[in-house]
């Protein structure tokens, strides 16, 4: 089962890419965890990667498809896996369909979650992240010695630079011009279920559940 989430900055596609992987028993394939790791390691690639994410930017095509290729060849994807952040131009959706031909799968499964502008604006701006783990809260659940019921870390609560207000409407300008249209790219090239993804997160992950049941 090869399965690409897609929709706009904050709307949920990593919360439900990591439920989806382990209900399914497949690989969640995160290009944003993985670009953190790097930048956090100061890896070659984490140095020239800070810069553009942090400015709401996008990171180039050949390191985001090298980088894709070798987790797909990965073992922990022989089941099956779930693209969370990738691809997120046109010029990235022709590469994976490359990549898939080349391993021989069919038609991916593409689930898009919708939500407005302002939903994500508020979402992204009132979200913390655990930067031991990366477990989200919102702001308003944040107090003194706070510690993450996931990997129990004291204080570890952070705010990206790319949740600040200003980065967030850059990147969903970014969105809306240049990822947008990889989904029309889409249309005859995988299985298409959409999902309003601004409702309460159980009900979208039950919602697509069904859906894939049927389609």
């Amino acid at each position: 089962m090869q399965i690409i989430i897609f929709g706009s900055p904050g709307v949920g596609k990593g919360t439900q890419a990591k439920i989806l992987a382990v209900k399914l028993g497949i690989a969640h394939i995160s290009t944003g965890d993985i670009l953190r790791e790097a930048i956090k390691k100061e890896t070659d690639l984490g140095k020239k990667a800070k810069e553009i994410v942090e400015s709401g930017g996008l990171v180039p095509d050949e390191i985001m498809a090298g980088m894709i290729k070798d987790v797909l060849l990965d073992e922990r994807c022989k089941n099956g896996f779930i693209l969370d952040g990738f691809p997120r131009t046109i010029q990235q959706a022709h590469i994976l369909t490359k990549i898939l031909s080349e391993l021989n799968y069919g038609k991916p499964i593409l689930i898009k979650l919708d939500a407005k502008d302002e939903i994500i604006i508020s979402r992204l701006g009132n979200r913390l992240v655990c930067s031991k783990c990366g477990n989200i809260i919102v702001n308003t659940d944040y107090t003194e010695n706070y510690s993450c019921h996931i990997c129990k870390s004291l204080n570890s609560y952070i705010k990206r630079k790319d949740d600040d207000e200003e980065v967030i409407r850059r990147r969903l300008k970014v969105y809306h011009e240049t990822t947008a249209p990889v989904f029309d790219y889409y249309h005859d090239k995988a299985i298409i279920i959409e999902i309003d993804g601004a409702q309460e997160i159980d009900y979208v992950t039950s919602n697509i559940l069904e859906k894939m049941k049927t389609d």
